[in-house]
This record gives C-alpha cells, sequence and structure tokens, in this order.
C-alpha cells in the first residue's frame, strides 16, 4: 500500500514540473520585455545613450537634502543681495597671513598665502533651533547662496586651494549671521622703489573691493579695526618686516561710482649682509687689487698691464651680475653709483701706468739725446746701455778737455765752488710753480707711483665715508 501511495506521488510531480517550468519562462520573458521598453524609452528621451541606473538616479534627483530644506534654499532668489532695493550691506573682513612666498624685484610682485574670512547677515538663511548652535558647511552649499564678490585689486595670479578638498568654510548661526572663510594664494604688484637698492625700505599693500557692488549697496570694513590683521610669524630671506597694518579707502571709477577699498599694509626692509658679501666686498677686493700696482717696478710692463686688465674685467662681471638680477629701471640705484665708482678707481689705476709708462719712456729719450755714446762701445754695449734705465743714473756726457794751465785749473775751481748742483732736499723745500712741479714730475715719473699709493687709497675711503654716510 505505501509503495503504491508512493508511486502516485511521483507520477504527480513529474506530470507538475513542466507546468512550473513554463510558468518561470515566461515570467522571465516578461521583466526581459519591460527593461527593454524601459531602455528604449531612455535612449530617445537621451539621444542615444543608454543608461541602466538613470531611473534610480532620477528617483532621488528631485529630493532636497536635509540642510538645504532646514535653510530654505528654494524659497528664496539668491542671485540677489541680502536687502535689496535698501541700505547698503554691512560685510566685515579679517585676515590672517600665513606667509609670504616670495618678493621679486624683477617682476616688482609679491605672492602671499591668507585667510581671508568675511562676516554678514542674511535674514533668509535663518533657522530655528532649540540650542542655539550654528551649522558648518563646505564649498558645496556656498554655490547655491550669495555670497560676497570680493577680489584683489592689481592681482596677477590668485586660486583657492583645493588639496583635498576646496580650502572653503561656510558657518551660518540661527539669526542669520554667516561667516564665510577661504584659503588663497594670491600675487599682486608692488611699486618698488629702488633708488637706494640694496639699502631701500619698501612699502606694499594688498588692497580688496567689491567687483559689482558699489558702496551703495556693499559696505567693506575691517570686522575688528587693527586687531583684524594677524600674522603667523613670518622669516624672509632677504627682507625683515617691519610693520603690518590694515587701512581703508575709497576708489572711484568714472564708469561705476565709488566702491570701499581696504589695504593690508607691510614695510619691508631689506638685509644688507648678503649684498654685502656678494657685491660690497668683491667690490672693494678689486679696487685694493688694482693698488697692487703701484708697487710693481714701472719698468714691469706684463705683470702691471696684465693685473690691471684683470681687475677691470672682474668689475664688468660683478657689474654685469648685479644688473642682470634686477628690472631696467630709469634711473641710478644706490649699487649702480658705489659699482661704477668703484670701476672708476681700477679704470684709473689702468691709466695711472699708462702715464707712468708714457713719462718714463719721454724720459729716457731725453737723456739718450743728452748722452753721448763712446766709440769704443761695441754694439752689444750699447743695447744693453740703451734698455736699462736707473733713477740715480748719472749723465754720462764727457766734459770737454782744456788745457790746463793754472789760470784755466783756477777759474775752473771757482765755477764748482759757487755754482754746485743742488741737494736734494734744498730742490724739495724750494717753491715752484704748478707747471715746474709738473715738469718736474714728469721728468721723475717714478714719483707718480709714490703718490699713488696715498691719494687712491684716501680717496677711496673717502668716497666710502659719504656714500655709507648717505644710504646706510
Amino acid at each position: 500500500m505505501r509503495v503504491a501511495l508512493l508511486a502516485l506521488r511521483l507520477m504527480c510531480l513529474a506530470w507538475l514540473w513542466p507546468v512550473t517550468r513554463l510558468d518561470s519562462s515566461h515570467f522571465t520573458n516578461k521583466r526581459r520585455h519591460k527593461d527593454m521598453y524601459v531602455a528604449e524609452k531612455t535612449k530617445q528621451k537621451h539621444g542615444g545613450r543608454v543608461d541602466l541606473k538613470m531611473k534610480k538616479l532620477d528617483s532621488t534627483k528631485s529630493l532636497l537634502i536635509k540642510s538645504e530644506q532646514l535653510l530654505r534654499i528654494e524659497d528664496h532668489d539668491f542671485a540677489m543681495r541680502p536687502g535689496f532695493g535698501g541700505s547698503a550691506i554691512p560685510v566685515g573682513i579679517d585676515v590672517q597671513v600665513e606667509s609670504i612666498d616670495s618678493i621679486s624685484e624683477v617682476n616688482m610682485d609679491f605672492t602671499m598665502t591668507l585667510y581671508l574670512r568675511h562676516y554678514w547677515q542674511d535674514d533668509r538663511l535663518a533657522f530655528p533651533s532649540s540650542n542655539n548652535k550654528s551649522r558648518t558647511f563646505d564649498a558645496r552649499l556656498v554655490k547655491k547662496i550669495w555670497v560676497p564678490d570680493v577680489f584683489f585689486v592689481h592681482s596677477k595670479r590668485s586660486f583657492i586651494h583645493d588639496t583635498t578638498m576646496e580650502n572653503i568654510m561656510l558657518r551660518v548661526y540661527p539669526d542669520g549671521n554667516i561667516l564665510y572663510s577661504v584659503r588663497i594664494t594670491v600675487t599682486a604688484l608692488c611699486s618698488m622703489d629702488f633708488s637706494s637698492f640694496p639699502l631701500d625700505t619698501q612699502n606694499c599693500s594688498l588692497e580688496l573691493e567689491s567687483y559689482a557692488y558699489n558702496e551703495n549697496d556693499l559696505m567693506l570694513y575691517w570686522k575688528n579695526g587693527n586687531d583684524s590683521l594677524r600674522t603667523d610669524e613670518i622669516v624672509l630671506s632677504q627682507f625683515f618686516i617691519e610693520d603690518f597694518q590694515p587701512s581703508f579707502g575709497l576708489a572711484f571709477y568714472s564708469s561705476t561710482g565709488w566702491y570701499n577699498r581696504l589695504y593690508i599694509n607691510f614695510i619691508l626692509r631689506r638685509h644688507i649682509f648678503f649684498f654685502m658679501l656678494q657685491t660690497y666686498f668683491p667690490t672693494m677686493l678689486m679696487v685694493m687689487l688694482s693698488w697692487v700696482s703701484f708697487w710693481i717696478d714701472r719698468r714691469a710692463v706684463p705683470a702691471r698691464v696684465s693685473l690691471g686688465i684683470t681687475t677691470v674685467l672682474t668689475m664688468s662681471t660683478i657689474i654685469t651680475g648685479v644688473s642682470a638680477s634686477m628690472p631696467q629701471v630709469s634711473y641710478v640705484k644706490a649699487v649702480d653709483i658705489y659699482l661704477w665708482a668703484s670701476f672708476l678707481f681700477v679704470f684709473l689705476s689702468v691709466i695711472e701706468y699708462a702715464a707712468v709708462n708714457y713719462f718714463t719712456t719721454v724720459e729716457e729719450m731725453k737723456k739718450l739725446k743728452r748722452a753721448k755714446i763712446p766709440t769704443s762701445f761695441n754694439a752689444t754695449e750699447a743695447m744693453v746701455f740703451d734698455g736699462c734705465f736707473h733713477d740715480n743714473e748719472i749723465d754720462l756726457t764727457p766734459f770737454p778737455e782744456v788745457s790746463s794751465t793754472p789760470n784755466t785749473e783756477r777759474n775752473t775751481q771757482s765755477r764748482n765752488s759757487i755754482v754746485s748742483a743742488p741737494t736734494e732736499g734744498t730742490r724739495l723745500r724750494r717753491k715752484h710753480p704748478f707747471k715746474q712741479n709738473l715738469s718736474f714730475i714728469m721728468s721723475n715719473s717714478y714719483m707718480i707711483d709714490s703718490y699713488s699709493r696715498v691719494i687712491f687709497p684716501l680717496a677711496y675711503l673717502l668716497f666710502n665715508v659719504i656714500y655709507w654716510s648717505l644710504y646706510a
């Protein structure tokens, strides 16, 4: 009996299995046709692009997030400023300077990274709160509400930091007060005066202003007065920051009217030690090196000429290097005065040797004309005599032969006793006119070097005293 009942159940299952399979395949085909219909409709609507997830995205796209519902973003037109048609909306500003990245003399600009914070009130964003706590948002909500259009006047380049997200913060209070903070790096123009470079002090400023709203629509002001500008400890390689202070004013444009403008003023004083090592000390050494020529024998032409040319070329290299790192201004800088005056001293030392060499040659020629070389000299001895010159060289002109009569000897002795050559001390004590002194120096060219050893250092020392007293 049990075997018959089991066989009957198996027969029933075998009969119902094809029916169940047919129903399952029919349901699968029906679902496939439905998906193809949805895809066809989507393809027709979006120009041939099929996205099977479109239905799911579209179902949530129209839902507002809770923050937008709380602030009623969709209920107001935030393209208009708060209180449009009424008095100007006050917008407070405070700035925290993070760093001064670079200051370029060639481009006449500076780069600064700062935190720029705005404060204003917008009643449209007020919301009920039981604990009176603010709500903080990021850049995604900032794009949907009204914010002040503050820009940097005379800015060359600027950008908002966006690593890892945009460095923007929006904080909304229940009463509608708003704090909007953004981290910016800006490169702005700084009109520099290089008349005293590198002993100069520069006054640069970063200027903030609304681009679209004049003073009738928006009023910019420093939120906390002089305390609105805060700085971290900033250390610069070539400058010392003497002062950081905020100020304000008005700017007029003929087409649009008056605008409120805020200024971030900072005074920079240049460190001189870098330029002392790179410019002033090498220049002084080159000038003093040119004085070594005065202690070299004036007959050593190759040594003195090569030394003079070397110092001149080195000074030219220093001047070229300093000029390449500076803007092409149309006025004379303090460093130009020092370099060119030093170059003049080096150049004059070369000219001094040219004068010494010329006067020495003239003096030798005169003595050669007065001298009568004996005929017993051979060619080699004459050449040696012609090429050698000594300061204490005696006149080799032979005396005329006279008869040795007693009267002649007596007259010669009396003449020698009366007309005697003046000693060197007597010649220095005598007073001569300027032309006689000049001719005396020309006939004694070795004295030019003696005077130059004293005159050149004293003149350069006097120049340094005057220069540093004027610019330091």
